[in-house]
């Protein structure tokens, strides 16, 4: 396959250079060009029709907003990476990029350190082979080019799939876990969530029921800053109440709660209520907050009450631990492949089989509100 192909935006020609390096140490990207602002960027996107656009924010003549908003007019599908700044104005220009059309971003590269800049070389090559896999797939059905069956939608009673693409035989030590019980009503909704999640959560939570009576806890691998700016950003399109995580903070019906950039999220379940903590301490699973962590604590927590779910996503956090609460008897759902940027968290689980339902992004808001019992 042929590599993918880039687009470098930004006004700085020392970021430009150093973005071209690190895309161009994998051999299965090819940068096509570069771009010093938004107005040259217009024209080369037009010219080079790049599967991938790497955008700076803050430019002259025409910044990273004013393109995404001609982007849109123009009516491009072209996945948009966003560098972004580490800076409460930054994150603030981030959600707004995001919410005009923007696929992900990343912190741009401090230069701190070598390991800070492998750490973020590796997340925006993963980020755009992942996107610009994506995108081809996209054209490629709109080409008439042959593409897989779309899954289905299931029902919670249903068995987990016996084929979910491409199912291996798992030999890692991971156990075999049968649910002791069958589901209750569930009282918590737990989701784990990484690259590609900001979307896709944009999409679930404007279509959730405003009567959806149960609390939901989010892990979104997010840097520090950018929590609190997502959360308003989801408040905004949301008819639930939608807020970074404190401590303290009340689990409640109508609130849901995301976990701070840079801390692991659980719950202690109380005679009255349902209280937030937030933790420091290491990593887990390569990342703080982690989805293992959130769906360890609920499962503890609520048993069998528990309705699950890990989305797209690179890597496997939380992919075992959901696994916790499908021997409970817990409800967990995954998304499907089709509709994942990553496939790599829900694989996991799902060839794990620790997963009840598998479903599709479009249908993910629907199956929480028929599994909560809320009304469409």
């Amino acid at each position: 396959m042929d590599p993918v192909s880039v687009l470098i935006v930004d006004d700085s020609a020392l970021m430009r250079n150093l973005i071209r390096r690190m895309l161009e140490s994998d051999e299965e990207i090819e940068v096509a060009d570069v771009a010093m602002n938004g107005r040259f960027a217009l024209r080369k996107t037009e010219n080079l029709r790049p599967d991938v656009i790497v955008l700076d924010l803050e430019m002259p003549e025409l910044d990273g907003i004013g393109f995404l908003e001609k982007r849109k007019e123009n009516g491009w599908d072209v996945p948009v990476i966003i560098l972004s700044a580490v800076a409460k104005k930054g994150a603030s220009v981030t959600m707004k990029a995001l919410s005009l059309g923007a696929a992900d971003f990343i912190t741009k590269p401090s230069g701190e350190t070598p390991d800070r800049n492998k750490e973020t070389a590796s997340q925006l090559i993963e980020m755009v082979k992942a996107f610009g896999s994506t995108y081809r797939k996209t054209k490629a059905k709109k080409t008439g080019a042959p593409t897989k069956i779309e899954s289905r939608k299931r029902t919670p009673a249903e068995a987990p799939p016996a084929a979910v693409s491409e199912r291996k035989i798992i030999s890692d030590g991971w156990p075999k876990l049968t649910p002791k019980r069958g589901p209750a009503p569930p009282e918590i909704i737990a989701i784990g969530i990484s690259t590609g999640g900001p979307n896709a959560l944009r999409k679930v939570f404007a279509d959730i029921s405003p009567s959806l009576a149960v609390p939901i806890v989010v892990v979104q691998h997010m840097p520090p800053g950018f929590t609190a700016e997502f959360a308003n950003s989801l408040n905004k399109i949301c008819p639930l109440e939608v807020k970074e995580a404190a401590e303290g903070d009340i689990a409640k019906p109508g609130r849901i709660l995301i976990a701070p950039g840079d801390r692991h999220v659980t719950i202690e379940k109380r005679r009255l209520a349902a209280v937030i903590h937030l933790e420091d301490g290491e990593n887990v699973n390569g990342h703080k907050p982690s989805a293992g962590v959130l769906f360890s604590s609920v499962s503890k927590q609520y048993g069998n009450a528990v309705l699950a779910i890990i989305m797209t996503g690179m890597g496997k956090d939380g992919s075992r631990e959901i696994g916790s609460i499908y021997a409970e008897g817990g409800i967990t759902l995954a998304q499907d492949e089709e509709s994942s940027v990553v496939f790599g968290m829900p694989r996991v689980a799902i060839e794990h089989d620790y997963i009840t339902q598998v479903v599709a992004l479009e249908d993910m808001a629907g199956a929480i509100n028929e599994i909560a019992g809320a009304e469409d």
